[in-house]
Formats: structure tokens, sequence, C-alpha cells
């Protein structure tokens, strides 16, 4: 086992991982840049080493900056969260040609996923359904029409490379064809230096259902159920739960199935996210995510699994300590983001926290690096704080969300704390009868 990790992340996640090693008796070393000096998980860790300017690409992308900070704390492994260099295989190649483990899958497992391409046509062999669209990328205007004219409008262009909801667009009809995919192809290319472009057909009402694989890298694999994160803006989540809702124990069953096959048949390695549209009863594929996800704990909840403390054992080559037929759901869990953001406009509002309460009592967990007197910094993503309840069933851990939030206190800045007291109030959110598209709507006609 490593003696000691070092975490190539900030904030929350920074914190989870510190826990987890601390628990198994592990050191961490906490990198930052200057504007995170103060930040709690530089606090928390057992050595911490700054990296760098307060701009991402001279701190927490800096590969060299991150390895170097490794080799002078003796660190042996690096755990990369997520965001950030997480699913960067040049950094994981980088990594182990300086003798560095590093805590997640193995560099081609990266690039073949972070290419939707090809992580679409690599999955379609392994048997996982995928939407309907064009095959590989689409060199030009004339070839998306053709394609769209094939499969049917409405259709969605999306960046090869793309991520987070840059480099999507729609197009309703072959009159809105030309500038969607124009638009998705500069995009691609600004923000991701690729503005190669794919075509999905566009499904009306999905919803966004996530499968939780974990694999040892030696053809083993085991999937722990499905997350719902349909309640989305812009593409980015913002209410997650587990189990999802629309979602019996056979149809669970089945797909799991087939997403542990397919990892186990490439052996992957450590945690992993395969995602759903599912419409109608039907999944179609639209990407892996090859690292941890914002999300878990609604996942750790249900089933009482550390997916942290997995992820670093299966790195230092232990078997996984979880089996398929031992996985059992237990009730029900939800996580809400809690960002550092103005509703309704969903501006960032970095500040001084001038007084911070989290919320206690029976399944209730609060994943937050904010404490008084903290200055959230204007550099970094707002995601500040992830609520997560537990309760053994949707009523029950809906009811726990609502006190849980009534509990919380963040002072001095603005957050998006509002918006789950509202959502709260809604039929659609209260039975569970929702879409990806529904939030956006909703805020539409309430804003």
């Amino acid at each position: 086992m490593f003696k000691k990790i070092l975490i190539a992340n900030r904030g929350e996640i920074a914190l989870r991982v510190i826990r987890a090693a601390r628990e198994m008796g592990i050191g961490s070393v906490a990198v930052h840049s200057t504007a995170d000096a103060d930040a709690m998980h530089v606090r928390m860790a057992d050595e911490a080493i700054c990296i760098g300017p307060p701009p991402s690409t001279q701190s927490y992308l800096s590969v060299a900056a991150i390895i170097s900070a490794a080799e002078i704390t003796g660190a042996e492994a690096i755990h990369p969260g997520y965001g950030f260099l997480s699913e960067n295989a040049n950094f994981v190649q980088a990594l182990q040609d300086h003798g560095i483990t590093f805590i997640g899958p193995t560099a081609e497992h990266i690039r073949v996923m972070g290419d939707k391409i090809t992580a679409k046509d690599t999955m379609k062999k392994l048997g996982v359904p995928c939407v309907p669209g064009s095959e590989g990328g689409v060199p030009d205007l004339e070839t998306a029409l053709k394609v769209g004219k094939d499969i049917g409008y409405p259709v969605i262009i999306k960046a090869t490379a793309g991520g987070g909801g840059k480099g999507m667009k729609l197009a309703n009809s072959e009159a809105e064809m030309e500038n969607a995919f124009r638009t998705a192809r500069s995009e691609g290319k600004s923000n991701f230096g690729n503005d190669e472009v794919y075509i999905e057909k566009y499904l009306e009402r999905p919803r966004h259902i996530e499968i939780q694989v974990f694999g040892d890298g030696k053809g083993g694999a085991v999937h722990l159920g499905e997350r719902d994160c349909s309640l989305q803006r812009r593409h980015q989540k913002v209410f997650e739960e587990a189990p999802g809702p629309a979602i019996d124990e056979k149809t669970r069953a089945k797909i799991g199935k087939v997403c542990a096959d397919a990892i186990a048949t490439i052996n992957y390695a450590g945690a992993g996210t395969v995602e759903f549209l599912y419409e109608d009863g039907e999944f179609y594929f639209i990407e892996m995510n090859t690292r941890l996800q914002v999300e878990h704990p609604v996942t750790e909840a249900i089933f009482g699994v550390d997916l942290v403390q997995e992820q670093i054992n299966v790195a230092a080559g232990l078997p996984m300590s979880i089996k398929q037929d031992d996985l059992k759901i237990n009730g029900h869990a939800i996580e809400v983001r809690i960002n550092a953001e103005k509703v309704p406009q969903f501006t960032p509002c970095p500040g001084k926290i001038t007084q911070y309460h989290a919320p206690g009592g029976l399944g209730v967990r609060m994943d937050s690096a904010l404490y008084d007197g903290y200055s959230i910094p204007p550099y970094y993503d707002s995601l500040i704080a992830k609520l997560i309840v537990h309760g053994p069933d949707r009523p029950a851990a809906l009811a726990r969300l609502k006190r849980a939030l009534g509990e919380l206190i963040v002072d001095g800045i603005d957050t998006t704390t509002p918006l789950f007291h509202a959502l709260l109030e809604e039929d659609a959110v209260l039975t569970g009868d929702y879409n990806i598209h529904w939030l956006e709507k909703w805020l539409e006609a309430n804003t």
C-alpha cells in the first residue's frame, strides 16, 4: 500500500480524498495555488506545497508543477479528483514515465473514452446501446445535412472533444443546421483545440441516467446501480439521486450488467461512469467519464461503499473489496450542488464567508471546504459544497433534504440554495416526473 499520496485538486473533492487516505493510514499531500493558501484542503492535509499563481493553467493544470511537487514530497501516487487533470491522458503518461502511480484508469482508456466518437464506436462493439447518429465525425455541412435527413430532426451537433455543455448545438430543422454546425465547430476549436463534430438524434423527453462501474484492471468489474441526473441547467447537473425514480430492479440489473461486462472486457481499472439518455424504456449511450463523479456520494450512501478507498486499493494492486452479489441498495439518496452563484441569473458570486453552519443529523452529509472567514477565490469553478441526504425511501430523503437546506447557513455571498427550496415545492420534483429539459423550462417560466 502507498505511504503517501498527493491530491492534484482543490476544494471539497481534495478534502474527500484526504479523509479517505487518513482512514487508511496513508499520508496526504495537498497542492495549492497562491490563491488557495488558506484553503481547508491545505489545512487538513499532512503536507502542503504551493504549485503556482492563481490561474489554473499555471497551477492545478500544470503537469510539471504537480510532478515536481510529488517528487519533492516523496508521494508515490496521485489522486486527480475530478476536473482539472483527471481525464488528461498525457498527464497519466507523464506520471508513468516518472514512476508515479495514477489513481485511476490507464492513459489509453482515458484517451479512448475522451474522444466521443471513439468512445461511441468502442461501446457499440462492446454491446452498449447508442444514440442513432453519424458514423464518426462529420467533416462538412453537406454531410451534416445528409445525416440530419437520414436520422430525422431534431438533431444535436456535438464537439468530439467537448464537455460541460460546450460545443453542443441543437438543430430543429434543415434550416437551422448550417448555423448550429458552424457554431459547434467553432466552440470545439476555441474550447478544446479540436473542431471535429458528430451528430446524434435529439431525444425529446429523455432522462439522464448514469451507471456507476468499477473495474479491477484484470478483467473483473461490478456496477453500483444508477444515478438520475436529469435536473440540469445548460447541461450542468444540479440535483442527483440514486436509485433513479424511473428505473426498476430488472432494468437496473440488465443495463448494469451490460456496462460492467463492457469495462471488464477492456480490463478497465478504477471508478468510471457510463452515461445514457433514457427514453421510452430504451438506453442510449452518450459518454463515459473515466474518473470519480461529483455525485459519487449518493452511490456511496445507498451501497455503503467508499469509492475513493476502492480507487486507492485497486491502484495499489489490491483486489476490489466489493462483489456484485453483495451490492444491495439500501434506501434512497439525493445530492444538491451548492454553487457560489446569484439566482436567478446564475452569475458567479465569489467573496468572503461571514458565517457558515453545516446541517447535520441522521442521514445528512455535507461535502464542503467552507469555514467562517474563508474567502472564495474568483478563479475556479463556483461549486462550493454538496449536500447529500440518505433516507429509507425517496419521500424520506426529500423530507430530510428540505430540513437540511433549512439548517444550512452560508452568509456573505449568494448561493444556489434558494433554487432547491423552490424545487422542493414542485410536484414534478416530488414525484420524480421530470426529464433533462424540465429545469430549464421551469426556470424560463419562473424567472
